[in-house]
C-alpha cells in the first residue's frame, strides 16, 4: 500500500489554518467540481492516479482469469497462472504510483482513494477469487474468503482515516503500518503458486477437507485467509515502514 496522503509530497500535515492548501490538490477539486464537459474528471487525474489504475486493471484481469480457469479444464492452468502473475504486477503498480507522486511534487486525495480501491481488487478480491477457483468453493470456505476480504476492506478504510494520526518520522512518513499492509496477502498468493505447481488443487487441496458431505465441510488452508484476515486489522501489531 503506498503512502498517498494529502499531504504534499508525503510531508508532515500541518494544520490547515497556517499552512497553504496545496495547490495541487485545490486545482484537482475545481477539475472534479466543475459542470462542463463529459470527460473533465479525466483532466483531474494526475499521473499517479493513472499508474494506480493499472493496479485495478491487473487486479480485475486476474479475477476474470480466476473466472475462465473455472469454466475451462481442471488440468488446463493456463489461466491460473495468468490470474497469479497479474497479483504481483499490481504491487509494482501500487509501489510505482507513490514514488511518481513524489516525484511529481503532486499529492492527491483523490489518488489516495484510489490507492484504496486497487489495492482491494488486487490484493483482496483477486487472491480471495483465485482461491476459490482452485477449490475453496464450500459454503465454510466462500464464508471465511469473504470475512477476509471484508478484513481487507476496513483496513483499508481504517488507514485513509488514521494516517494523519500515526507517528511520523523526520522525514514525515508514518513510522510503521497499523496491521499488516494488505499487499502482504501475495505471501498467500505465492504459496497458492506452489500448489498449482505441484498438482495440489480442487480434490487434492493440502490438509484434504474436514466434515466432508456436512454444512459444515470445510478446507483447512482457507485458515491461511482468516489468519491474513485478523492480523491486517489488528490494532497491536505495528509493521516499521522501510
Amino acid at each position: 500500500m503506498s503512502r498517498r496522503t494529502g499531504a504534499p509530497n508525503g510531508g508532515v500535515e500541518k494544520d490547515s489554518t497556517t499552512s497553504p492548501p496545496d495547490l495541487s490538490q485545490e486545482k484537482q477539486k475545481m477539475l472534479l467540481a466543475a459542470d462542463t464537459g463529459h470527460f473533465s474528471m479525466i483532466k483531474a487525474l494526475h499521473l499517479a492516479d493513472l499508474i494506480t489504475e493499472l493496479n485495478g486493471f491487473c487486479g480485475f484481469m486476474s479475477i476474470l482469469s480466476s473466472m475462465r480457469y473455472c469454466l475451462g479444464k481442471p488440468d488446463h492452468y493456463g489461466n491460473i497462472w495468468t490470474a497469479l502473475v497479474f497479483m504481483p504486477f499490481g504491487l509494482f503498480f501500487d509501489f510505482m504510483d507513490g514514488k511518481v507522486a513524489r516525484w511529481r511534487h503532486k499529492s492527491s486525495l483523490m489518488g489516495q482513494e484510489l490507492d484504496s480501491l486497487a489495492d482491494l481488487i488486487s490484493f483482496g478480491v483477486a487472491p480471495a477469487v483465485c482461491s476459490f477457483a482452485l477449490g475453496l468453493r464450500t459454503p465454510v470456505d466462500t464464508l471465511l474468503l469473504t470475512f477476509f476480504v471484508l478484513c481487507g476492506l476496513t483496513r483499508l478504510a481504517r488507514f485513509n482515516v488514521t494516517v494523519a494520526a500515526l507517528p511520523k518520522d523526520s522525514t514525515g512518513k508514518s513510522k510503521y503500518f497499523e496491521g499488516t499492509p494488505i499487499p502482504t496477502t501475495l505471501g498467500i498468493a505465492s504459496v497458492m503458486a506452489y500448489w498449482v505447481s505441484q498438482g495440489w488443487i480442487l480434490d487434492d487441496l493440502p490438509w484434504g477437507t474436514w466434515g466432508e458431505g456436512t454444512l459444515l465441510e470445510v478446507h483447512p488452508v482457507v485458515g491461511l485467509f482468516v489468519l491474513s484476515g485478523c492480523a491486517m486489522v489488528s490494532k497491536t501489531i505495528h509493521i516499521p515502514k522501510p
